[in-house]
């Protein structure tokens, strides 16, 4: 399966459509997660998902799409589950800067993890096996997630 997540904030329409139409010439499970109503049919599409069952579809999931949000990253870091990000764009009103560029920019390379600079790019990045990111690696990062699980937690 594969969990398309765009967080709560804002709509990411440019990630959901793409992969809705991917899902509709592909045999894989795609669950949704699309923050702001999308009027997605035919799909298991949620608006938003309480914490517990985020943390199972990531369980569940073969690999992630998302927006390169850092929490929806160090979820699937902590989850062992590879992650292909693809951030949102000031220019075509996705989000108010390019804060999401940088962010992929920054992790761009990192095991576990694929950038797709444009929605065109996820095709072969889905197909292909992305290696799982290690975690336990980086005791900085260990604790920034500890830290992150217990506020989320809480």
């Amino acid at each position: 399966m594969i969990f398309v997540t765009v967080g709560t904030q804002l709509p990411f329409p440019r990630l959901v459509d793409f992969m809705a139409r991917w899902a509709s010439a592909n045999t894989e499970r795609v669950v949704f997660q699309t923050g702001q109503a999308h009027g997605l049919v035919g799909f298991e599409a949620h608006g938003d998902l309480p914490i517990r069952r985020f943390e199972q579809t990531v369980d569940d999931a073969r690999i992630i799409v998302s927006h390169a949000g850092i929490g929806t990253v160090l979820a699937a870091q902590f989850a062992g589950k590879p992650i292909i990000i693809v951030p949102r764009r000031a220019a075509l009103a996705e989000h108010r800067n390019n804060h999401q560029c940088a962010t992929a920019q920054a992790l761009e390379g990192r095991a576990g993890l694929r950038v797709a600079w444009e929605v065109e790019d996820l095709p072969p990045l889905l197909a292909s096996a992305c290696e799982v990111p290690q975690h336990g690696t980086n005791p900085r990062c260990d604790s920034l997630v500890d830290r992150v699980r217990s506020f989320v937690s809480a």
